[in-house]
């Protein structure tokens, strides 16, 4: 595995450039910043002029243009709208706008990788996927850090888009704690594997049928929260700071002891047989065929389980506690008002 860091990038590439953002949302409001930050001069955000973004780059100091406009004007397009948009958004504003050997770039591969966008061979085509949220990207910047990325090319037409990948990453910060080698298939297929299984999907359906156990043997919902829900950021801290030892070596000797004898009997072998089964489907593309189809239909589906979730008691219930607990606001990552 080959790592970067800012000693190996020139930044000064990325300055030269005409550089378009599309998409001004978590990702999108944490490039464009950290871009200009570090001193490019030429940074456009493209965007519906009906979005509601237009406003909120618009007070960053950025300038805001509209996507085909934008396509025809940059050197360097990186696009940071939502997967299930970007295809439709090649064919209608990219592909037949982009001046000839421009660097097209992506935060996540599903599009390339799938072959649901298929880029003009003049084209150099890399990804820069920082590995956190767009608000973490931003508020480790302006600390002088930075959050790790990953680079990878897959087209290299000018020969240079590894060096032109570089220097965009190091001009988000990336350079500054490292930028890691990989393929849009190794991204695509772990990322995706990741969401669905641990980090979003796993985590919260654990989460929520423990809260559900609980309360149904009788227990407050409040206690319940406080349990299965408020105590997982001090154990994932913990985690996060020195791995799973680090947490074990934190916790009592009754927790210790409970993790070793107990957590198997959870995550046993049948899980194990069914993340395998995920990951197939990730890799054959079944997920993504599926995606893409619930996203043609309107997203029936979809915005179906969303509104079951937001209405869970689990919310209800959190949104209570943390009214009790102000200095969780203090330092929000999520501030909807700037992006």
């Amino acid at each position: 595995m080959r790592v970067y860091y800012d000693r190996d990038a020139d930044v000064n590439l990325i300055k030269g450039k005409k550089t378009v953002i599309i998409g001004y949302g978590s990702q999108g409001f944490a490039h464009a910043n950290n871009l200009k930050d570090s001193g490019a001069k030429e940074v456009a955000v493209a965007l519906r002029p009906d979005s509601s973004s237009v406003a909120k780059a618009e007070a960053a100091g950025l300038t805001v243009m509209g996507i085909d406009e934008a396509a025809r004007w940059g050197d360097v397009v990186m696009v940071l709208t939502p997967d299930e948009l970007q295809g439709q958004m090649w064919r209608e504003s990219l592909r037949d706008n982009l001046k000839e050997g421009v660097a097209l770039a992506f935060a996540h591969g599903l599009n390339i990788h799938y072959r649901l966008i298929e880029p003009r061979p003049d084209l150099d085509v890399f990804m820069v996927a920082p590995k956190g949220p767009g608000h973490t990207v931003r508020s480790e910047y302006e600390l002088g850090r930075g959050v790790p990325c990953l680079l990878a090319v897959a087209q290299n037409a000018s020969g240079n888009a590894t060096e032109i990948g570089l220097s965009y990453a190091a001009a988000i910060g990336g350079g500054r704690s490292g930028v890691i080698e990989t393929t849009f298939r190794e991204e695509t297929e772990t990322d995706l594997f990741g969401e669905q299984v641990v980090l979003c999907g796993g985590l919260t359906s654990l989460i929520k049928n423990a809260f559900e156990t609980l309360v149904e043997a009788g227990y407050a919902p409040e206690m319940a929260y406080f349990e299965c829900v408020h105590e997982v950021k001090l154990i994932v801290d913990l985690i996060y700071e020195g791995g799973i030892a680090n947490m074990r070596y934190s916790i009592s000797n009754t927790a210790e002891f409970g993790d070793y004898s107990r957590g198997p009997k959870v995550i046993d072998e049948g899980t194990r047989a069914r993340m395998k089964g995920i990951l197939d489907d990730i890799q054959s593309g079944r997920f993504a065929s599926e995606w893409m189809s619930e996203n043609a239909a309107g997203q029936p589906s979809f915005k179906a389980m969303r509104r079951r979730e937001a209405e869970h008691p689990i919310e209800e219930v959190g949104e209570k506690l943390r009214a009790m607990m102000p200095w969780i606001g203090e330092s929000r990552l999520v501030d909807k008002s700037k992006n």
